[in-house]
């Protein structure tokens, strides 16, 4: 039958069983949206405060159901507004389609009225990009979008369609949407039998998961692997809930603010078994060191990956949990009672603790934890408070732990929670921001106002940029250099100026029934809760420095 280009665009959505989009109209896309007014019972349209809420919107719904998100903007400026929003999704391989609209064919190159080549100025932070000036190539450049963007390590696609393409018409034939099966066209026999063998003559090994284990849903694979070899697991911030912050074989998080426990026993390990991480900076701290003792087994789906940043001894390329199926059928049950004491004893040698005297970050997210019995899905922003919940709160499923760690996108939080809700409407959805990141984005309030969406924004208010403060403290000589945000803004008025419900909490005592509240009202609530501006992030690893040499505010005090 024929269509328009605007009508294949709702049918294609169709085809590939999108049922909300998050987006901003304009002239250039105003055929599109014409037609989403016609399939409103079909497709859920968010319309979101501003476009770069929209792609982090798409972003948090991708993460939260391991479904495709899907953001829709108009050209020039509206398109750019999603640009940091699709550069998070890339660092992160989340599989995200964004659909924008640009000037007739006529117009291109004329510097027109909004006019710009969105599909160039991403092609650096896409899996693909594309502008779509041919009617009859419409369907197959969308289909092909979400092809690409779920396959292999997922991630963000760009389809670019000039405004006459939306209005032409030709003819369109349904398709079901391609099957996309786990990639392993890179496994082979030879590598998996190389890892076993290394796994079997570790004396101590250790488990480090990433991102990409909670991406391939292989979070009972980790589990089955650490428990029958009987290994320690770290996690990077990504790989939060791919395997049970519960379990007595966690040992924290690894890095510039992991805990002790797992760095050292990382510098300490035979066999580092790395699944579906990449050895990011923050991760690794100085190369050189980074588990000098160990061998180094890396499991990823990627494999410009393997030897990128750390030299590695085997490695097996393939889809994580596909590769770990097939391992944990070869190698042997084993028990490492030493090894796993030895960790132990530095877990309680070195535990997380924080100074219990006023309200704090830590305390907040431990109350949150408390109230939610863990069963929350928590989305936070960038800086202290993200480093706070990464420790403080317990992750024990895959897709509840949702943040922007490879390009630490502050503003990230709110549009990504209100994505997460509308994928999961069964989870309670808790956004941890700090004052200088709820400030970037806080407009999206009115959005979750508008649809009377059940989110929780928790503002950890210290009146200062926190994590930059950190910094400029401990190795600036305190000059702080533009970090103090000491000004009259009030968060619970402009919370119940955009029609969510507002609360302020300056107590231990009021913390727990402020969250049980905001639970209980099942809308829109922020709380303003309000901490000291020099409270810390602890242990912290210095910038270049080897992971071991991890200090906190014990050792700070000791000099």
């Amino acid at each position: 039958m024929q269509l328009t280009g605007a009508q294949i665009v709702i049918e294609c959505l169709k085809e590939q069983g999108v049922d909300t989009v998050f987006g901003y109209p304009g002239g250039a896309i105003l055929n599109i949206y014409d037609e989403l007014y016609k399939h409103t019972n079909e497709i859920r349209h968010i319309l979101t405060s501003h476009e770069q809420g929209a792609s982090h919107a798409a972003d948090g719904y991708a993460r939260a159901t391991g479904k495709v998100g899907v953001c829709l903007a108009t050209s020039g400026p509206g398109a750019t507004n999603l640009v940091t929003g699709i550069a998070t999704a890339y660092m992160d391989s989340v599989p995200v389609v964004a659909i924008t609209a640009n000037v007739t064919n006529n117009l291109l190159g004329k510097d027109s009225f909004q006019e710009v080549d969105i599909a160039g100025i991403v092609m650096p932070v896409t899996k693909h990009s594309m502008i779509v000036k041919d009617v009859t190539r419409l369907a197959d450049a969308l289909r092909r979008a979400f092809a690409i963007a779920k396959s292999g390590r997922p991630g963000p696609v760009l389809v670019d369609i000039t405004k006459d393409v939306t209005a032409a018409k030709t003819e369109y034939l349904y398709e079901d949407a391609e099957e996309i099966k786990p990639s392993i066209g890179k496994l082979r026999e030879e590598d998996l039998e190389r890892a076993a063998q290394m796994i079997e003559a570790s004396k101590k090994p250790y488990i480090f998961v990433g991102g990409g284990a909670v991406i391939s849903g292989a979070a009972q694979e980790v589990r089955e692997l650490a428990h029958k070899i009987d290994a320690p697991v770290a996690d990077s911030l990504m790989g939060k809930g791919a395997f049970p912050g519960t379990d007595p074989l966690y040992s924290g998080m690894v890095g510039m603010h992991g805990t002790k426990a797992s760095n050292l026993g990382i510098s300490r390990c035979d066999l580092l078994i790395t699944i579906g991480a990449r050895f990011s900076d923050r991760v690794i701290g100085n190369p050189k060191k980074f588990a000098e003792n160990a061998k180094i087994l890396q499991i990823d789906v990627d494999a410009a990956e393997i030897n990128k940043n750390i030299l590695v001894d085997g490695s097996v390329i393939g889809d994580v949990r596909e590769v770990l199926k097939r391992l944990n059928n070869r190698v042997q049950r084993t028990e490492h009672p030493e090894w796993t004491a030895e960790i132990d004893a530095l877990k309680k040698k070195f535990p997380l603790k924080y100074n219990t005297a006023g309200l704090t970050g830590p305390y907040v997210v431990e109350e949150i934890y408390k109230e939610t019995k863990g069963d929350a899905i928590i989305v936070t922003e960038v800086g202290q408070h993200q480093m706070w919940t990464a420790q403080y709160y317990k992750f024990k499923d895959p897709r509840t732990f949702l943040t922007s760690g490879g390009l630490g996108t502050m503003g990230y939080g709110l549009g990504a929670a209100i994505g997460a809700k509308f994928g999961r409407p069964d989870k309670t959805v808790i956004n941890i921001a700090g004052d200088g990141c709820f400030r970037m984005n806080m407009n999206e309030i009115a959005t979750a106002a508008r649809n009377n969406l059940p989110v929780i924004e928790v503002v950890i208010n210290n009146h200062v940029l926190g994590m930059v403060r950190q910094w400029q403290n401990l190795f600036y000589e305190e000059r702080y250099s533009y970090t103090v945000l000491n000004d009259s803004v009030d968060f619970v008025k402009l919370a119940e100026a955009m029609g969510a419900v507002g609360m302020r909490v300056t107590k231990k005592e009021e913390v727990a029934p402020a969250i049980r509240r905001a639970i209980e009202l099942n809308t829109t609530v922020l709380i303003d809760c309000i901490i000291d501006c020099d409270d810390k992030v602890f242990p912290m690893v210095p910038a270049g420095a080897a992971i071991e040499e991890a200090f906190d505010e014990d050792d700070l005090n000791k000099k």
